[in-house]
């Protein structure tokens, strides 16, 4: 991060307050496409769309000298079936079924890997048909199970990556995926973990995006304030049902070719299609200019969760507690990990900024390495959107009912510690 975005990123998160602000309708429906890979700089792309969370393709030169674009496509634009075979065939692996909806969503079951290509290569041979129906694999953690293999390697510009660097330090989880699915295989509306940011990179084959900009799936919410499975069936044109629908914008609509990576705003809405047999890496991430971002939608998750049960509140009993622990079984985490959360962010920030980041822990922690490249002035930007975080955490009457005695250090005083360091670093 240069100076000059320091200097505008720490003003414009100054004047917007702890959130950013919902996304403007970008200028005739526009996506910018990215070519240039020698002049782009991570400080563009930090300043031209993640502050004003806007939308983008990268071109196709931005992952051509990934191994998947090498080895897991063949000569003329296909999934390389005999190459994943041979890398992947013993493993298991989560797979959605696309022709069937279930709480709002496609059922999932795990399969051995070679079970799918078998049940893909002979859905092409039917003509995309199966008795089975349209098979979809998903959220497969494949950098997670084989990190031997030599994949891809994230672009800097996606570098500042809070989720997996957490996940990492507490080598629980991860955010990084793989998607491997034939013709018309798609994903309903939705958005992203957390209301996290995505990229997505097509290896081979084409998508097909539908993007709503932040706020637009408000207009989108039927009678019972429910979102819609498919944002395209035709029950949204029934003001009886969707009585806002003629309010809402038109979505972005993005045809990205094979080798593109598309940015995904943080909390935009959207639906996909898979246009020709695609395979696809996804990761989602949160930093500094989404972690408010974040901070809202865990409270909004909460609020949701105690409404739900607010008749069995008793204020004798463990209620609270009850509701963090339904929370995390819906969203992954609860107020306390959140802490645990942003106390890892802060403290790997804090040790760039007192003594550098030595090499040995650069070799064994690519998000580590990820922190120096970024500079000093990006840690402390990402002090100071902590700090704003977590002194929002630390007042939330929620927070504070819980028993935060097994908290260390405190909430106050990692507050302390991190505004002593920003002072520090800017004398």
């Amino acid at each position: 991060m240069d100076r000059a975005t320091f200097a505008c990123s720490t003003a414009f998160f100054r004047d917007s307050g702890n959130s950013s602000p919902a996304a403007p309708a970008l200028p005739g429906g526009h996506v910018d496409f990215i070519d240039k890979v020698d002049s782009f700089t991570y400080s563009d792309f930090f300043r031209d769309y993640l502050i004003p969370n806007h939308p983008c393709v990268f071109s196709a030169k931005f992952t051509e000298d990934w191994g998947s674009r090498r080895n897991w496509v063949t000569w003329d634009g296909k999934p390389n079936f005999e190459h994943l075979l041979q890398k992947f065939g013993e493993a298991v692996v989560p797979v959605a079924n696309c022709d069937v909806k279930e709480y709002n969503s496609n059922p999932k079951e795990q399969l051995p890997f070679k079970e799918y290509v078998e049940y893909w290569r002979k859905y092409i041979r039917n003509g995309y048909r199966s008795s089975r129906g349209c098979l979809y694999l998903k959220d497969w953690h494949l950098s997670r199970a084989f990190p031997e293999q030599d994949v891809y390697t994230t672009p800097v510009y996606f570098s500042s990556d809070w989720l997996n660097e957490y996940w990492d330090a507490v080598a629980v989880d991860d955010y990084r995926f793989v998607y491997m699915g034939p013709k018309g295989s798609w994903t309903p509306f939705h958005a992203d973990v957390f209301r996290s940011y995505s990229w997505s990179a097509n290896i081979c084959g084409r998508k097909k995006w539908l993007l709503y900009p932040a706020g637009q799936e408000e207009f989108l919410k039927d009678c019972h304030g429910n979102l819609p499975f498919d944002v395209t069936a035709p029950d949204l044109r029934d003001k009886r049902i969707y009585p806002r629908y003629g309010q809402s914008q038109p979505p972005l609509e993005i045809i990205q070719e094979s080798g593109e990576i598309v940015f995904i705003p943080s909390g935009w809405h959207h639906q996909v299609y898979n246009l020709e047999d695609t395979i696809s890496i996804n990761h989602n991430w949160v930093n500094g200019c989404n972690v408010a971002v974040m901070w809202c939608f865990l409270q909004d998750e909460l609020a949701a969760v105690q409404r739900e049960i607010n008749q069995w509140k008793d204020p004798t009993d463990d209620w609270h507690l009850q509701c963090q622990l339904i929370m995390k079984s819906c969203t992954g985490i609860d107020y306390k990990e959140f802490y645990n959360f942003l106390k890892v962010i802060a403290e790997n920030r804090i040790s760039v900024l007192e003594k550098g980041l030595d090499e040995e822990s650069s070799s064994r922690n690519d998000s580590k390495a990820a922190i120096s490249t970024l500079g000093m002035l990006h840690a402390v930007f990402d002090l100071k959107r902590t700090v704003k975080v977590l002194s929002s955490l630390s007042a939330n009457e929620d927070f504070r009912k819980l028993d935060l005695t097994s908290l260390s250090p405190s909430p106050e005083a990692l507050l302390h510690h991190l505004e002593a360091a920003i002072d520090t670093a800017l004398l």
